[in-house]
Formats: structure tokens, C-alpha cells, sequence
């Protein structure tokens, strides 16, 4: 009699977009299926646990709307939404064969008569996974010589920010959060998307530690914290003056730090004291008292350490925001303390072989012998509709949803819908963006695959193996990358490296790796257990890796840089200070049309989805607990407008109107302040009307990084007339 093989256990790695980049144990029965999902016990931050997104992973993986074969547009369909559900009759089947064989032959046809600039790749991080974000599919746009993608709808201008200051993108460990004493939560839902930070702030909690949270939105974070501190919307950067004021007239830094490790504190000292704390109270809607005694908490209860989300980037002057907070730390000499500094991302501390991944050399072999123009991502509106020289004929789409998550919708989808641009998706749903294909491909999912990672918000290298056979014949991005660049005719040996020669191209594996990937191989990985942290103790002689405790800075001064020659040289402020959002109660553009859209607009991101991925899923859709197409408002912006709860209202502004579902919250228990209202981004053809909150932001660039201002936006707020009877 045959025995029935055992359930085995592989471990894998969530790619979605988190800094917790979890092990996941995935348990798979004698026929292939997986049946279980599970956090790795044996990793320090994943510690046995996923969040309530990922827990329900195999609702996603083995969904009944699965896009699990190629399809083509039926000639008669015009591009546009199409009702959840009565996508397949947009669609026909083919073989992957054709798909590709068309791919290729539209795609040689746009480049020789427009040129290769006029196709465009639109990616950014559905997958975080070294391979699938980016390694094939990067070598056949360079080879083909397509407009390069500015990839900065979401962390640029933080990221851009945090370089300018340290050089790097490093931060506290996120195992030493449970040293500290004093814990700030700066435009961060820890609770809701870093949950795996979480039981470490508990920790130090349980050992006498203060949470207090920046916000203006009454977060999961914010109803847990000591102290929850409302914020008004893209004034950061002028509360983090107000701090430095305090701490500078008070004594309250660390001389001894300051003197040796930073640049330009006397400028700094000149350019704070302009910051009192009654001034920027008129910004922030904080009380002067309540700034400095934020400073004083902050700088006499060590270790300090702040915990900074790219929220507050999202505004236009979201880059100095940054920028501001991260020299915080600096000022009281935080970083000298186990426990103390700074996090928005660790990102920085992997040293892929990102050269050998991507080849850029390819550029010059391939027709236009030059590196090819960029393109913003962000204004993805303007670049399909107003772009020339050459104008886009040819976007390939994977990894994201732009239809959904980029901003200024209307002119967005008004480009996706010419008839003459050439339109491929890859994806695992039929989402907004399907709905404007004209070749439709089946992505994997992290269960389907193999991949190598990091991470943004800790410092493990991870393997992530191959749990299950791809469903249908959903495909890889390194497959379909790889396959159409052979029907191309590209002839150059990488576009035939399979995944295990990308996993080692990225470890230096081979050649000289860097000090701190000294023996992290994919084999080492694998005898580990999936997981290796990075090789900080060959340079910390064995103690304890504090990234910026006695230096270790790569800027062009080689300290903290509080003062930027460099951006002096651009032409933008070498110091930090705040310049209000041209869309904001104290912009130009309110000043002119403060009676049209006085209220300032939070177009959040959802607890349970993780940008737009998840949101066609019932059971994530159950779990936003009735948020789903609501706005949020104060009692009193909503008792002026004549709103009560349950109300259908109009949200608008310039860009476009949205109707949703008013929620009304008073004093005590108010989400948002006053002035300021909120909703939650979802699939366009999942909100009433087919747009999401998208439709009234804007593709006005922020201060640094160009990245996209979601949370400068104003809108008006009034009750939905009632339908006309029939």
C-alpha cells in the first residue's frame, strides 16, 4: 500500500510593501496545496506572528478571482472600468505563446516608429523582493531602451531627506525600541502597518517607557499611546522647529555631540530661533505648552528614540519635514544610546549588487545608446496625456495599480484609455488597472515564487523559497521578463539567468562581498533556518551595532548635516523651515479660495489593505469594520454643513467630486480635528461613482525627492442632493 506523504513546512517571506518583511512558515499537504500560514518562530522581529492582513493569505492565493491565464482585449471592448465580477467579458483567452508573441511584436513596432522612449514600465513595490522589484524586468527595459521610471509615489522625498542628513538610510534596531524610554511615533500607525514593532514598544513600556504619537488622525497607534498629540496636516517640519527652538534656548542638546558630529549648528541655532513655540502653534494647532513640554520630555528621557513613517512626507513640504525631524536625534545626542535615534529605514544597510541585477550598462547597447529619459511616476496624468518628444505609446504595467493609487485620477485614466497607447498588465486580480489592458498576464504570488530580501524596518537577509506550484499558469515577473526578452532578440547571455543566478548575483556571491554580507550566501541562508542578520559585528568589534554613535556618516561633510552645501548649490534652502502647502489652510491657494475648499482633505491609507492590494477581498473588506467608503469628519465642520452621520455627501474640489458616507466623530472621541476631514483609498470600481480618493488629489511635486503631495489636498464637504424619483 502507497503512504501518503507527510505535510511539509518551506519558509518563505512576505513581499508586500511593510518594513516587517515577516518569515512566513508555509505548511503544504501531500497534494501541493497550501494549507497554513504562519510567522517564523525563529525570527527575532517576526517572532511566530503575521499581521491580520497576511494571516488570511491563503484567502488571496486561492481566491475564485485569481487572474490565472494570459487574455487579450476583445476587439469590440473599449478600454475603461468594468463592473467587479463582468471583467471576463472584456477579455478572451490565449496561450502564453501568443501573449508574449504579441507583446513583443507591438512593442518592436512602437520603438522603431515613435522610438523606445515612447514605452514606459510602471512598477513599484508590490513585491519587495530583490528579483521581483527589481532584476529581469529592469535589463529588458535597459536593453530595450524605454523611458526610465522615477519610482517615487511613495518614500522619496523621506528617503531623499534622511540621506541628506546622515548619507544613509540606517536606523535604531528595531529590537532595541525595547531599551527606550521615550517613544515617538511620528506620522506612524505602528499598531496598524509595523505591527511586528509593536511588542518591542510594549516591552519598554512594561519597563516604564512614555508612547506618545504625532498625528492628526486618531490612529490605532494614537488610542494606545500615553500621549496623542493633533497635528494639523503638512506642518511637521514647523513643529520640529519649535522643538529645536526649545531645545537650543533651553541647553537642552548635547554640546559635546553636536560639536563633533554635526555641521552647521549655528546657522541651525539662527534659523530655530525664529520657530517659538507661540508661532508654530499658529501652524500645528499644538498649544505652546505643549510644544516645550514635548522638547523637554523629549530630551531628558533617554534613550529617545523616534519612530518616523512616510506620512508626513506626503505633504508638498514633506521632504524638510523629514529632513527636520531626523535631525532631532542629532541635536540631543540620541544616537549614543542603545535604544535612542531615529527609524524611518533601514533599507540602506543592504548592499545588493544592484549593477549586476539591473544592468544600466544595457542602455548602450541597445538602439538609443544613452541612458533613456526618466519619467515621474507621480504624474503619471501628465506623462500619458502631455508628454511629447516622443509621446508614451506603450506602458507595461506590474507590480502596481496606478489606475487606482496614482494621483490626479481623471487625467490618469483619461491617458489609460487612448485607444492608441498599448496597454500590458501583470497581475494576480482583474484591479482598476486590468480594466484598461489590452494584454492581460497572470502574476504570481510570494507563495509561487523564489526570491531573496531585506528589509526597511529591520536587518535580516532573507530566502524566500518556492511553498507551491504557480495556479494556472500565473508567471513570475523574472520569467516574463526573461522569455520576452528572447522574442526579442536580445542576445546578451543575463536575460537567460534563472533565479538562483539573480539570488547570487545579489549576494556578491562569487566575488567580493561587502563587509557587512560576509558570508550570506543562498545556501548559508537556507542552513540557517531562512534568515541571517547582516554582518554588523565585523565592524562594531563585536558590540552592539548603534548606526551613527560615533559617526559612520556619508555626506559630503562627513557629519550630521544640519546645514547642506549641496542643496545650496541647487539652488533650495540649505537649512530646514517651514513653507506652508500651496493647498493647505495656510497656503497661497487657500488664501485665495479659503470659502470654496476650506477643509483640509486625508485620503488615508486603509488598516486592512496594504495600499490598494486586498481591497477585493471580502474578508479584509470585513475586517475595515464599516470604514469602507465613509469620511470622516469633526461634529463641527459637519453641524456648519447641516451633515449628520449616515449622510450621503459630496467631497470635492477642483480635480473631481467623490460621494461618500459621512462619519461623524465629536470631542473626546474625534478621529481628526477640526478643519480636516479623511477617507480611505480603495479600488476605484469598489467606491461609489468608480473613483476613489485619488480623483481629488494632485500631481504638484513635493519640496525634495519629487515625490507626490496625497495630503496637500483641500476639498469642500456638502450633503448629496436627493435622487431624483423616478
Amino acid at each position: 500500500m502507497a503512504t501518503q506523504a507527510a505535510p511539509r513546512t518551506v519558509h518563505t517571506v512576505c513581499s508586500h510593501d511593510c518594513p516587517d518583511s515577516c518569515g512566513v512558515l508555509v505548511t503544504i499537504d501531500a497534494t501541493g496545496r497550501a494549507t497554513r500560514v504562519q510567522g517564523d518562530p525563529s525570527h527575532p522581529v517576526t517572532r511566530g506572528f503575521l499581521c491580520g492582513k497576511v494571516a488570511k493569505y491563503l484567502d488571496r492565493v486561492y481566491s475564485p478571482d485569481r487572474l490565472l491565464y494570459p487574455m487579450r482585449r476583445r476587439a469590440a471592448v473599449p478600454k475603461g472600468p468594468l463592473a467587479q465580477g463582468r471583467e471576463l467579458a472584456a477579455f478572451e483567452r490565449i496561450s502564453w505563446d501568443e501573449a508574449l508573441a504579441t507583446t513583443a511584436t507591438l512593442l518592436q513596432k512602437i520603438s522603431d516608429e515613435y522610438g523606445p522612449e515612447s514605452i514606459l514600465p510602471y512598477s513599484y513595490a508590490g513585491t519587495i523582493g530583490v528579483l521581483g522589484y527589481g532584476s529581469m524586468d529592469r535589463r529588458f527595459f535597459h536593453r530595450l531602451g524605454a523611458s526610465q521610471l522615477d519610482r517615487t509615489i511613495c518614500s522619496t522625498a523621506g528617503g531623499d531627506a534622511l540621506v541628506s542628513v546622515y548619507g544613509r538610510k540606517l536606523g535604531t534596531d528595531t529590537e532595541d525600541f525595547r531599551e527606550a524610554r521615550y517613544i515617538i511615533a511620528w506620522g506612524a500607525n505602528i499598531h496598524g502597518n509595523n505591527i511586528h514593532l509593536w511588542p518591542m514598544i510594549e516591552e519598554a513600556r512594561r519597563k516604564g517607557a512614555k508612547l506618545v504619537v504625532i498625528d492628526p488622525y486618531a490612529t490605532r497607534t494614537a488610542r494606545l499611546a500615553d500621549w496623542h498629540i493633533s497635528i494639523r496636516p503638512g506642518t511637521d517640519a514647523a513643529l520640529a522647529l519649535g522643538l529645536m527652538h526649545v531645545l537650543i534656548r533651553e541647553s537642552l542638546y548635547d554640546r559635546e555631540y553636536v560639536d563633533e558630529h554635526t555641521h552647521g549648528f549655528e546657522r541651525l541655532r539662527k534659523r530655530a530661533a525664529e520657530y517659538t513655540p507661540e508661532c508654530v502653534s499658529r501652524y500645528t494647532g499644538i498649544s505652546a505648552a505643549d510644544i516645550e513640554r514635548l522638547a523637554r520630555e523629549y530630551a531628558t528621557t533617554l534613550p529617545a528614540v523616534i519612530r518616523m513613517n512616510y506620512g508626513i512626507q506626503r505633504a508638498e513640504n514633506g521632504g524638510t519635514a523629514a529632513r527636520a525631524v531626523a535631525m532631532l536625534p542629532a541635536l540631543i545626542g540620541a544616537w549614543k544610546h542603545r535604544g535612542g535615534g531615529l527609524q524611518l529605514s533601514t533599507s540602506g544597510a543592504f548592499p545588493w549588487d544592484k549593477r549586476a541585477l539591473e544592468r544600466p550598462d544595457l542602455m548602450l547597447a541597445g538602439p538609443l545608446k544613452r541612458v533613456a529619459r526618466a519619467v515621474n511616476m507621480a504624474q503619471l496624468g501628465h506623462a500619458l496625456t502631455e508628454l511629447d518628444a516622443p509621446r508614451i505609446h506603450a506602458m507595461f504595467v506590474y507590480n502596481s495599480n496606478p489606475a487606482a493609487i496614482a494621483p490626479d485620477q481623471s487625467q490618469v485614466l483619461r491617458g489609460m484609455a487612448r485607444p492608441d497607447l498599448f496597454t500590458v498588465v501583470h497581475e494576480q486580480f482583474f484591479t482598476d488597472t486590468a480594466d484598461y489592458a489590452d494584454i492581460l498576464l497572470p502574476a504570481t504570488t510570494f507563495l509561487e515564487h523564489k526570491d531573496v530580501q531585506g528589509a526597511y524596518g529591520h536587518y535580516y537577509v532573507q530566502i524566500s523559497n518556492q511553498a507551491i506550484e504557480p495556479l494556472g499558469e500565473a508567471r513570475s515577473n523574472v520569467w516574463v521578463f526573461s522569455e520576452l526578452a528572447q522574442r526579442m532578440g536580445f542576445s546578451e547571455p543575463c536575460f537567460r539567468d534563472t533565479p538562483d543566478d539573480l539570488i547570487a548575483q545579489a549576494l556578491h556571491e562569487g566575488g567580493e562581498q561587502p563587509l557587512w554580507m560576509e558570508g550570506i550566501t543562498a545556501q548559508a541562508l537556507d542552513d540557517a533556518g531562512g534568515h541571517i542578520r547582516l554582518k554588523f559585528e565585523a565592524e562594531t568589534a563585536g558590540g552592539r551595532f548603534l548606526p551613527f554613535a560615533h559617526g559612520g556618516f556619508k555626506t559630503p561633510s562627513g557629519k550630521v548635516e544640519f546645514y547642506s552645501e549641496a542643496f545650496a548649490a541647487q539652488g533650495l534652502d540649505p537649512l530646514p523651515g517651514f513653507v506652508p502647502p500651496t493647498e493647505s489652510r495656510h497656503g497661497v491657494q487657500a488664501n485665495g479660495d479659503a470659502g470654496v475648499y476650506p477643509l483640509e482633505f486625508l485620503p488615508r491609507k486603509a488598516d486592512n489593505y496594504m495600499n490598494s492590494t486586498f481591497a477585493n477581498l471580502p474578508v479584509h473588506q470585513k475586517m475595515e469594520n464599516g470604514y469602507h467608503a465613509t469620511l470622516e469628519m469633526h461634529q463641527d465642520d459637519a453641524s456648519q454643513r447641516g451633515i449628520a452621520d449616515g449622510d450621503l455627501v459630496d467631497v470635492f474640489n477642483a480635480r473631481g467630486r467623490i460621494q461618500l458616507t459621512a462619519r461623524i466623530s465629536a470631542n473626546g472621541h474625534a478621529s481628526i480635528p477640526a478643519g480636516v476631514v479623511a477617507s480611505r483609498l480603495s479600488w476605484n470600481k469598489l467606491s461609489p461613482g468608480g473613483h476613489n480618493v485619488n480623483l481629488l488629489t494632485s500631481q504638484r511635486l513635493t519640496d525634495i525627492g519629487g515625490g507626490p503631495t496625497f495630503y496637500s489636498t483641500l476639498v469642500e464637504v456638502r450633503k448629496a442632493a436627493p435622487e431624483a424619483k423616478p
